[in-house]
């Protein structure tokens, strides 16, 4: 669950982040104001049913302090979160601006009350005038049903 009263703040509080190099850590803590290139990363999963690799783009949010994957509006099913959900361990991969691979832990966000409340926070976000290719206005209805995991970065896997 989120520290309570970080929710609105996209600072680095989140204690997974603070073993990370400082030029690191400023890219993982995006702002508001960042637009969808800072946003754009690269995962590896382990593939649930043939255990290899398995590496997509996508979007990562900061939200109450912390670090999350969501699948977006609509909550159809991934193989991004199918494959978290039964190997937690993965490889966050920075590509825009700094490189890095980070290993990673994915932890499911279930509670309603924190899953709105992020919820809410990167869809205000979203809908911040940063960024002119993104579609506006983005509604919170349309992502209660998003898959949502919370990142901590770890020292190694």
């Amino acid at each position: 669950m989120s520290t309570a009263g970080t929710t609105g703040s996209n600072d680095s509080r989140d204690a997974s982040l603070s073993h990370l190099p400082d030029r690191i850590r400023r890219a993982i803590a995006i702002t508001p104001a960042a637009g969808t290139r800072e946003r754009t990363i690269d995962i590896t999963t382990r593939g649930r049913r043939t255990g290899r690799p398995r590496r997509i783009e996508i979007f990562f949010y900061r939200a109450a302090g912390a670090t999350y994957l969501c699948s977006g509006a609509g909550g159809a099913a991934t193989d991004w979160h199918a494959n978290l959900l039964a190997d937690p361990h993965f490889t966050f991969h920075l590509k825009n601006g700094i490189r890095a691979d980070l290993p990673a832990w994915a932890t499911p966000v279930t509670d309603p009350a924190e899953r709105h409340a992020v919820l809410a926070e990167i869809v205000a976000d979203l809908n911040q005038p940063h960024d002119p290719s993104t579609i506006r206005p983005t509604r919170l209805e349309d992502w209660a049903d998003s898959r949502l995991m919370r990142i901590s970065f770890c020292h190694r896997l």
